[in-house]
């Protein structure tokens, strides 16, 4: 299998480059149950992030990493953009996204009471991984609709043309790959 090597916060992995498409495959970075690279990479963006008030990130690979950022900043919550429906949400905010991830049309969702929680707050959005942008700007849409005011957009990595984005905080660029 091919490896792409790569050093985040003074953390290395080899990350396993896989086929998305027929044209594209990328180095598969999944931080779910990698407690050294979540705290790592925190500690970088926490030095790197204005001042905020509400994290927001969305379901489900963000999670470990926004709660360290939180748990850093010292902040006793921080609100996740469900990726569908649930039966306890009060008037929920939907936006779609489709990522480069999924390549499918997935759900955004805010509850109201998250929503309440964002309006008039500077807002961080946090993600592992920024590569065509799409649920950062779903993300930014419901944050806006609910009234915040985005005063950063973080990730660990930049992946392919989202590394030359002067609008976003990342630790480091990850490349897409050509397929042949």
């Amino acid at each position: 299998m091919r490896k792409y090597s790569i050093e985040v916060a003074g953390v290395k992995r080899e990350l396993p480059v896989i086929q998305i498409s027929d044209e594209l495959s990328i180095a598969s970075f999944v931080i779910l149950g990698d407690t050294e690279i979540v705290c790592a990479s925190a500690a970088e963006i926490v030095k790197r992030l204005p001042e905020v008030d509400v994290l927001v990130t969305a379901e489900a690979k963000g999670i470990p990493l926004v709660f360290e950022i939180s748990r850093l900043f010292k902040m006793k919550k921080y609100i996740v953009a469900r990726k569908s429906i649930k039966p306890y949400m009060n008037n929920p905010m939907v936006h779609e996204v489709v990522s480069i991830t999924t390549q499918k049309k997935q759900l955004l969702v805010l509850e109201e009471q998250d929503a309440l929680e964002i309006k008039g707050k500077r807002v961080a959005i946090i993600d592992d991984v920024i590569s065509t942008g799409e649920s950062l700007s779903a993300i930014e849409r419901l944050v806006e609709a609910a009234g915040g005011k985005i005063a950063a957009k973080a990730a660990i990595l930049a992946e392919g043309n989202a590394a030359l984005r002067d609008d976003i905080i990342f630790l480091e660029a990850l490349p897409i790959f050509e397929n042949q």
